[in-house]
Parts: structure tokens; sequence; C-alpha cells
């Protein structure tokens, strides 16, 4: 009988000495963070513009500043792009009968 005993005895101890680790824990499974959103790839480009035109952006940068939204070149480009992707091709087409020629590429060096 004492075999028995010991046997029941030697079950009991190896069944406290499993680490909580081992145990599969459902809540570690739902705890898993979401994919993170990838953010869209920036490109950065160079242009030509008469000067007039460049000094419009500083313009509207003064204004957005006076009314109290600090804005960046870039952002006055990119709502300026957006609200010509909301035109219709004949609005589009005016805005853009509007423009001078210039040039592409860079000036010539004096």
């Amino acid at each position: 009988m004492t075999t028995k005993k010991a046997a029941a005895a030697t079950v009991k101890a190896t069944a406290k000495k499993v680490p909580a680790e081992k145990v599969p824990a459902p809540a570690k499974a739902a705890a898993k963070k979401p994919k993170k959103e990838h953010k869209e790839k920036v490109v950065r480009d160079s242009f030509t513009m008469p000067q007039s035109e460049y000094q419009k952006i500083a313009e509207i940068k003064e204004t957005c500043l006076k009314a109290g939204l600090p804005v960046k070149k870039s952002e006055v480009l990119r709502a300026g792009l957006k609200a010509l992707g909301e035109m219709n091709a004949t609005q589009l087409k005016r805005a853009l009968a509007g423009l001078e020629k210039i040039k592409t590429g860079r000036p010539k060096k004096p």
C-alpha cells in the first residue's frame, strides 16, 4: 500500500510543478495587437513655376496663419490638388487654360 501512496504523492507533486506558461491561455490570444495600417509612401519631387505663383503659396500660408491654422507649403499644394480633383472636366479645363505655359527643367545659369 505504501507504494500506491508514494506513487499518488509523486503524481500530485509533478502536477504542481507545471509552469503557468505551458498552460495555454485564451486571454493571450485575444490580447494580440491589431495589425498596423501602413502609411502611404511619400514621394519627393521638384517642379518649375513662375515666381508670382510661388509667392501665392506664401500668401495662402499667411492667410491660414491669420485664421489660426499654421500650414506647410506641401499642405497648401495638396489642398490645391484635392480641389482640382473635385472639379468636373469643364471646370478643370477652364482652370488649366488660364495658366501660362513655361519651359520645364532648370533655368540656364547666366
